[in-house]
């Protein structure tokens, strides 16, 4: 299977991640591939995803899968976990979660668009302000329910951890920290973790 990733992308790093901790690293190929909103790769359209996003995953019979959710579904399928994404009512918790951590991502994405890729003529404050006001919404969640990171490693932790690195790897003078806390210690020590040490953003 080959992975089409970017060092920076929060999203393939979340199935890096998913891949690692189910013992799957090794069935992936980790194809580097660049993306713009702006000027696509018709190749990669054609053959990955038509919407032009990473990660995206390539099978062995040719079928493609996106997004990252759908990816790490399919990882957590073939390795038969429940562990990362359990049944039951459990499910739909950490599967809420995870979209609340995937919405700050999004977020945040939006604003490193609209800070860095349109033309400075053209950025509009307040279209900023309000996608980081979603990211600063979202982590506010998160603080208020702190004591559940504490519990077995799932995939909502893994996509919020991704969001909070990529968010420092952009965006280092935000300072989400210090409104949170709680959510700031746990990621210190989450991304303490092997397979979260192998996978930290590179510009």
């Amino acid at each position: 299977m080959k992975l089409y990733n970017s060092p920076l992308s929060p999203f393939a790093r979340k199935c890096r991640i998913v891949a690692l901790e189910l013992g799957l690293a090794d069935s992936l190929e980790l194809v580097a591939q660049s993306v713009s909103p702006v000027t696509p790769d018709a190749k990669y359209l054609q053959n990955a995803n038509p919407l032009g996003k990473i990660p995206a995953l390539l099978l062995d019979d040719g079928r493609a899968l996106y997004d990252s959710h759908v990816i790490c579904e399919y990882l957590c399928a073939l390795a038969g976990d429940t562990r990362l994404v359990p049944a039951g009512d459990a499910r739909w918790d950490v599967l809420t979660r995870q979209a609340l951590a995937s919405g700050m991502t999004d977020a945040i994405i939006l604003v490193r668009y609209e800070t860095a890729l349109r033309p400075e003529a053209l950025r509009w404050a307040d279209w900023s302000a309000g996608q980081t006001r979603k990211f600063e919404e979202g982590l506010a969640q998160f603080e208020a329910t702190a004591a559940r990171l504490d519990g077995p490693l799932d995939l909502a932790q893994i996509a919020l951890a991704c969001a909070l690195a990529y968010t420092d790897a952009r965006f280092p003078d935000l300072g989400w920290r210090a409104r949170a806390p709680a959510v700031a210690r746990w990621h210190a020590e989450i991304e303490r973790r092997p397979h979260f040490v192998a996978t930290a953003p590179t510009a």
